[in-house]
């Protein structure tokens, strides 16, 4: 019987009604409480500005434009603040509504036994079972590898923990309102929804102070509590179902015994580690970040043990145990007689015991409930892990299977995924710092007084000599400066937090801005000198990971990589690693240096130059992709990016950055969360998996598309250089009509803005780049010089053939075909009339009139090429879901903007004026319109 909850699958159904009614739910409890927190007046004056931003849109109409620059000009700055914020909250409330109807989508497909959609596991088991990739390769993939989203903070972070929280309640009420309720239920459930909106309304959205590295922290862990604690263990178990689905039941296993339990996928993250750039991280914030992630974990495994003991009632009067779960129980503190005949129960109160002393002696200030008696702590996850599977084998073996299933398979699955730290925290730091420190302890030691002179070869030399010497550069009685002190403060505590913690606390160091072997022997000589590298056995601690980010690195990473891995020294430290080597590539550098269509093909020929090495070497790859959420920082849906890869990197191994703002889109919603999970091991399995086996005729057509991508990278950099390094004026444009001024001096995030204090756009972060050209909603580096490459090509004769060219490099390579995908996203996103409104804040006309129409014929040439490529004129035609989520947006995503150039035309006035003060107001406004923009544009904000 179908569920009358849930929308119908049929093709006849209004699939969009149910996200239709939840958005005229939720915009109608936001105006009940607008009218009844700020008044009437203000109500009728967010609709007024609401209809007149449809009509400019809709209409291009002039005299709408008009009325609204009056009207807007007009607002108080109260009404400012309020309009802001409700058009802020709209953005909010209209995300909650849109990921709860992909959720309502995705069961109603399974309900409907829809057949696996792509990004699914079983969509992946099906496609390779159909290639022939039988249950042993498929399993042996899962025993190897390693998929890891790494989180990551960044200036452009927008949310709060508070916010959070009531988002997660209204989510929560919302898909309540999929199951039936009886008529009072449901007026409860509204009047909740509605109370939950009022709290929004009377929460302060964003910090006014300064984020600090412990707030970043705090925001990520967020999270976990939402999210990961939960969902990454479920995904295991859908997994290991799948599997059994496709291929049956493991014949070679017995019924009783465990399946395997390998960890490949896990949590990885910068904040508090990545000190590139932030002077705000340092030896203390490393320590609090493992501090505050162990209390997450280990209070979540608290309150399951303890739930656990109130499940696992088993009395021995009925049932028989193992002699490993009896003892387990003999050695609890428990001596209570009502629990003689229940061992589980004794067992879980002596592991709650262990846990509760563990949990002080890793920095726990307060556990809620207190241990019945003392017990030793454990030494490691591994113990811990051990004893739930000393429960899990004495209930299979005497008629208690199905009790593992409530909650000990899964605590038992959070136990190896999270060990003690939750997270591996990865340290980063730029080259040059490293050279400088060791610069000063060469000096010191007397042994090169000025190693920063020396030439590669110099110092590829003296770095060897010195990593197989036992004599120690570092004097316990000498005084080194503040940098250099700092740097050997960090790697110690490195070393006392894998000791702590366990050494996947902390396993990698990335090394920014990698030019040469030397930036990565560097790090391995100040890891000999802190004890993280036992150089009389090369036993590395934590694996030296180059990050190759802008265009002259990508091409450089090869040779690079060749020339250190055929150092001997290295090769044995290589070989300790398991024969694997991660290499990082910056997707957001390269865009910011090269323009999106050259740093995707660089980022392609350094991939496929790579794996030739590598093989040569006879070493793993494993990439690391520093992929943002915008496009112009190499995001886009993680599932094409992925599958879309070059042959032969990936190969079951892979870290990802997950960076500011997505965190919250992807994985705020358990549900969401837990999807975005499943397309990041559904998309690994298949790019690693799915047969290469290209025709001849085949292998020639991809060596001429490459060719023709070159010839099209060449002219694309150079349009793309071209506008933003060579153009008179670009910079004060740049800095004039976004608000990057806003976004570096506002409570956006721990780290600056930019590395340097100078407006030079080589001097700026790639995040702030991007996102201020998101806010203004221009996203130029998710599109611009595309098209001149094309026209270029294209004139030099031959058109119609070329043409065709293009069309086939669409329908037959993914690299290519993603590419496109993802610049018709932004172009779908991209409007014209609203970046024209922050054009106008560029108080040279000239200057303004001379850049914008050089980026509005572009963009028009655009639309024009990727039609005749694609054959479509209609942005999203393959994704007509996405199309509609960003037209539903526009509605409240205009106003804001034209709200953002209004106070941002009403700051820089004030800024003019030596006269004048500050006003708050005007900044707060700027900073929640920064909110509700990003909010609304979500994947490319």
């Amino acid at each position: 019987m179908n569920n009358p909850a849930l929308p119908d699958v049929t093709a006849g159904a209004d699939k969009d009604a149910p996200l239709k009614e939840d958005i005229r739910l939720l915009g109608r409890l936001l105006g009940d409480v607008l009218r009844d927190q700020e008044g009437a007046e203000v109500f009728d004056l967010v609709e007024t500005i609401r209809q007149t931003a449809v009509r400019f849109r809709r209409d291009d109409d002039p005299d709408a434009s008009k009325e609204l620059t009056t009207m807007l000009h007009g607002l108080t700055r109260d009404q400012t603040i309020s309009v802001v914020r409700a058009f802020s909250y709209f953005s909010h409330l209209a995300n909650i509504a849109e990921d709860q109807h992909h959720n309502r989508r995705r069961r109603a497909h399974l309900l409907g036994g829809s057949a696996p959609r792509a990004g699914s596991i079983g969509y992946a088991l099906d496609k390779l079972a159909g290639a022939g990739i039988g249950r042993d390769e498929v399993q042996a993939f899962f025993n190897d590898a390693l998929i890891s989203p790494v989180l990551t903070a960044h200036p452009t972070e927008v949310q709060r923990k508070s916010i959070l929280d009531a988002e997660h309640d209204i989510a929560r009420l919302l898909a309540e309102r999929d199951t039936p309720l009886t008529p009072r239920e449901r007026q409860r459930n509204e009047q909740m929804l509605h109370a939950r909106i009022a709290t929004l309304w009377q929460t302060r959205m964003l910090r006014y102070s300064k984020l600090t590295v412990a707030d970043e922290i705090d925001n990520a862990l967020s999270y976990y509590r939402i999210t990961f604690l939960r969902e990454l263990p479920a995904l295991y178990d859908d997994i290991e179902f799948e599997i059994d689905e496709q291929y049956g039941p493991d014949d070679g296993a017995q019924d009783d015994a465990p399946k395997p339990h390998a960890s490949y996928l896990q949590m990885g993250s910068w904040i508090g580690g990545d000190r590139d750039g932030n002077p705000n991280v340092n030896a203390d914030t490393m320590r609090h970040a493992l501090t505050r992630q162990s209390t997450t974990i280990l209070d979540f495994y608290l309150d399951e043990v303890h739930a656990l003991g109130a499940e696992l009632s088993a009395s021995t009067l009925l049932v028989d145990v193992t002699p490993a779960l009896e003892l387990l129980a003999q050695n609890s503190p428990d001596a209570s007689p009502h629990r003689s005949d229940e061992p589980y129960r004794r067992a879980l109160i002596g592991i709650y015991a262990r846990l509760a002393a563990t949990a002080r002696e890793l920095g726990v200030g307060h556990i809620l409930r207190k241990e019945v008696g003392h017990a030793a702590p454990y030494l490691d996850p591994e113990l811990f892990a051990a004893d739930l599977e000393t429960l899990a084998d004495s209930l299979r073996q005497n008629h208690g299977a199905m009790l593992t299933m409530p909650r000990l398979a899964g605590l038992l699955r959070a136990a190896r995924i999270f060990g003690f730290h939750l997270a591996s925290l990865d340290m980063r730091q730029s080259s040059d710092i490293h050279e400088r420190v060791l610069a000063e302890l060469l000096a010191r030691a007397g042994v090169e007084p000025d190693y920063a002179a020396l030439d590669e070869d110099a110092k590829v030399a003296l770095l060897l000599r010195e990593l197989d010497s036992a004599r120690p550069l570092i004097s316990p009685w000498d005084t080194y400066g503040d940098e250099t002190t700092s740097e050997l403060a960090i790697l110690r505590c490195a070393r006392e937090i894998r000791l702590r913690y366990g050494p996947r606390a902390i396993r990698n160091y990335i090394i920014s801005h990698t030019e040469t072997v030397s930036d990565l022997l560097e790090v391995l000589l100040l890891q000999k000198e802190t004890g993280l590298l036992r150089a009389s056995s090369t036993t590395g601690e934590v694996m030296v990971i180059p990050l190759f980010e802008t265009i002259p690195d990508l091409q450089r990473a090869a040779g690079i990589m060749d020339a250190w891995m055929a150092l001997p020294f290295v090769a044995n430290v290589i070989a300790k690693q398991g024969h694997l080597q991660e290499v990082m590539l910056g997707y957001s550098d390269s865009n910011k240096d090269g323009g999106f269509l050259t740093s995707n093909w660089e980022l392609y020929q350094a991939e496929l130059k790579l794996v030739e090495v590598f093989a040569q070497q006879k070493v793993k790859l494993r990439l690391f992709h520093g992929r943002g959420g915008t496009v112009g920082r190499g995001g886009g849906p993680s599932y094409d990016a992925i599958r879309a890869q070059p042959p032969g990197t990936v190969n079951g191994q892979i870290r990802l950055t997950e960076q500011g703002e997505i965190i919250a889109s992807k994985f705020s919603n358990a549900e969401i969360g837990r999807r975005n999970l499943e397309l990041l091991v559904s998309a690994t399995l298949e790019a690693s998996l799915t047969p290469n086996t290209a025709s001849e005729a085949q292998t020639g057509r991809l060596h001429r598309f490459e060719s023709v991508m070159a010839e099209l990278s060449n002219r694309a950099y150079k349009a793309y250089r071209d506008l933003v390094y060579d153009t008179p004026g670009f910079t004060d444009y740049f800095f004039a009509a976004t608000p990057i001024a806003e976004i570096a001096e506002l409570n956006l995030g721990s780290r600056p803005a930019s590395r340097k204090s100078t407006r030079r756009i080589e001097d700026l972060r790639a995040i702030p780049w991007g996102f201020s050209w998101g806010q203004c909603r221009l996203l130029l580096p998710g599109w611009f010089g595309f098209a001149s490459a094309v026209h270029g090509w294209l004139g030099e004769g031959e058109r119609e053939a070329k043409l065709a060219e293009l069309r086939t490099m669409f329908q037959e390579w993914p690299f290519f075909a993603t590419l496109l995908s993802n610049m018709d996203m932004v172009l779908a996103k991209t409007d014209l009339p609203i970046a024209r409104r922050y054009a106008e804040l560029v108080a040279d006309v000239e200057l303004r009139e001379r850049i914008f129409k050089r980026i509005t014929a572009e963009h028009a040439l655009t639309l024009t090429i990727l039609e005749d490529i694609t054959g479509t004129g209609e942005r999203l035609q393959g994704n007509p879901l996405l199309a509609r989520s960003i037209q539903n947006r526009f509605a409240y995503l205009d106003p804001l903007n034209h709200l953002q150039v209004e106070l941002i035309g009403r700051h820089r006035a004030l800024a003019l004026d030596p006269a004048s003060q500050v006003d708050a107001r005007v900044h707060r406004g700027i900073h929640l319109s920064i909110n509700g923009v990003a909010a609304g544009l979500r994947n490319t904000g």
